[in-house]
C-alpha cells in the first residue's frame, strides 16, 4: 500500500484509529483497490488501541504511528505531521471508498493550481433512515452554497484532502470540530477550497445507533457545537471528546421506530439548521481569536 517510488508520494491518507479491528481491514482493502496511478502512502494512527488494529494495519503495508493523547484531533494531527505526501487526505477507519476516489481528488486539484483543499460528502452505510436523509440534505446544501458563492461552509473529516505545505496543524484545544470547521477556516485563509458532491466516502452508521435525539442533543449540540465554542474560547479542552461508538447495533424497538418516523422530519430540519448556524458561530469564534 505504501508507495515504493523515491521521494514524496502524491497522497498520504491519514486514518486515526481507536480499537478499530472490526473495520480497519475493509478500509485498507478499499484503499488498496484505488485506480490512482501515482504514489500513495497510508498512515494509521494508533490512538491507544488495545486490540489488533495496529497489527492488521501493518499487515496491509500501512505506516503505523502512535498518539497517546486521546481524541481524534490529536490523532489526525500526529498522522498529518508524519505524512510524507504532497497532499494529506483525512478519513476514518470505519470508512470505505470506491476505486476512483483518489483519482477524482487528484483531478480536482489539477484543474485549479490555486486550490488548497478538496472536500466531498460522506454517506452513511446501513443504520436508520434519518441518518441517510440527514447526510443527503446537509451535503446538498453545502453543494448548493458552493455553487452559488464559491464558498464551502462545512466539511467532513472523513473526506477532505489538503496540500500539506499550507497546513499549520490542527487546533488541539478542539476535542471535536477542529478537524472539520477549524481546519476549513484555516484552509480558506490559504487559498481556494473545492467541494465535489460526486466523490463521497461510505461511512459506518454506528455513530447513529443511540437514536436521533441522542445525536442531536448530545453528539451534535454538546460534544460538537458547544465543545467547539467553549474549548476555543478557553484555549484548552473544557469539554472532552465524545465517547467512542464501537457497536453497530441500532435500536429497533417498535415504539422507538414509530416515534422516530413521526418526528423525524422535524428533527432533521433542526439538525441541518443547527449545523449551518453552528458553522457560522464557530467561524466567528475563530475570527475573534485571530
Amino acid at each position: 500500500m505504501m508507495s515504493e517510488e523515491p521521494g514524496a508520494p502524491r497522497f498520504t491518507v491519514v486514518i486515526p484509529a481507536f480499537n478499530e479491528e472490526r473495520f480497519i481491514g475493509d478500509c485498507l482493502r478499499s484503499l488498496d483497490g484505488q485506480d490512482f496511478a501515482g504514489g500513495v502512502e497510508v498512515v494509521v494512527v494508533d490512538n491507544n488501541c488495545t486490540d489488533r488494529t495496529a497489527e492488521i494495519a501493518r499487515g496491509y503495508g500501512a505506516v503505523v504511528v502512535s498518539e497517546e493523547q486521546p481524541g481524534v484531533c490529536a490523532a489526525r494531527h500526529r498522522g498529518s505531521t508524519a505524512a510524507r505526501g504532497e497532499i494529506v487526505v483525512s478519513s476514518d477507519a470505519d470508512t470505505v471508498f470506491d476505486a476512483g476516489w483518489l483519482s477524482r481528488i487528484d483531478r480536482t486539484f489539477r484543474e485549479d493550481p490555486g486550490r488548497v483543499a478538496v472536500a466531498g460528502p460522506c454517506q452513511y452505510v446501513g443504520g436508520p433512515w434519518w441518518g441517510r436523509v440527514y447526510a443527503g440534505i446537509l451535503f446538498d446544501i453545502v453543494h448548493l452554497v458552493h455553487r452559488a458563492t464559491g464558498r464551502v461552509m462545512y466539511v467532513t473529516a472523513t473526506n477532505i484532502a489538503f496540500r500539506k505545505d499550507v497546513w499549520s496543524g490542527y487546533d488541539l484545544t478542539g476535542t471535536q470540530g477542529a478537524d472539520e470547521l477549524g481546519l476549513l477556516r484555516q484552509l480558506r485563509t490559504r487559498g481556494r477550497v473545492a467541494f465535489d458532491r460526486s466523490n463521497p466516502t461510505f461511512t459506518s452508521a454506528r455513530r447513529l445507533a443511540r437514536g436521533l435525539a441522542y445525536n442531536l442533543a448530545v453528539s451534535f449540540l454538546f460534544y460538537y457545537a458547544l465543545a467547539v465554542m467553549l474549548n476555543r474560547a478557553a484555549g484548552r479542552p473544557v469539554i472532552g471528546t465524545a465517547p467512542a461508538f464501537r457497536s453497530t447495533a441500532v435500536k429497533s424497538r417498535r415504539r422507538q421506530r414509530i416515534k422516530a418516523r413521526a418526528i423525524g422530519l422535524a428533527w432533521l430540519a433542526a439538525i441541518v439548521a443547527g449545523t449551518i448556524i453552528a458553522a457560522g458561530v464557530v467561524e466567528n469564534t475563530w475570527l475573534a481569536k485571530r
